[in-house]
């Protein structure tokens, strides 16, 4: 499970962070003072990273996060962490269930019928509902996502789990291939 975790937060790093370094920096290579009599260290030239306006030594440079992770660790990361919710007891199935119009008040009110308003959720769909999606997004807590897009980090972030019944075969048929 937490490898899986892992992927999938470094998957979402950008990875284009970037500093310049010494060679980088537009200025001239010119000494700016006598090599001895200063009385100071010995002066390079403008890019010195020890100058103001010098290059950065050792900054961060572009670099791609991501590392292989087998299908079947994935899936058994899956299967665990699912494993868990329903054996603490944070797992809720629903039926398959649709609101007339995009209102935050019908999602306030089912989580308030399941009693976990106070907790985070994730709501797990079958298919894509309009409605349900724009009624939950305003919700700090709450979040809704596609039974197909189902990943390890949202699992596991989520206090509880709610699975429309649609839903499940879904999971099953992505656990099972």
């Amino acid at each position: 499970v937490y490898l899986d975790v892992k992927h999938y937060l470094a998957n979402q790093r950008q990875g284009t962070h970037k500093t310049k370094g010494r060679s980088e920096v537009a200025g001239s290579t010119r000494k700016l003072g006598r090599q001895k009599g200063s009385g100071g260290a010995r002066p390079g030239d403008i890019k010195s990273p020890i100058r103001v306006g010098g290059g950065r030594v050792f900054g961060p440079t572009p670099r791609n996060y991501d590392f292989k992770l087998n299908k079947k660790v994935k899936q058994l990361a899956r299967k665990t962490a699912l494993t868990y919710k329903a054996a603490d007891g944070n797992l809720i199935i629903l039926e398959d269930f649709v609101f007339e119009a995009p209102k935050t008040k019908y999602y306030t009110d089912l989580l308030k019928n399941l009693e976990v308003s106070n907790k985070k959720s994730l709501l797990v769909l079958n298919e894509p509902n309009k409605n349900v999606y724009l009624s939950a997004r305003n919700i700090k807590t709450a979040k809704v996502s596609m039974a197909s897009e189902l990943n390890n980090y949202s699992i596991m972030n989520a206090n509880c789990l709610l699975l429309t019944e649609s839903s499940i075969k879904t999971i099953e048929q992505s656990l099972n291939a």
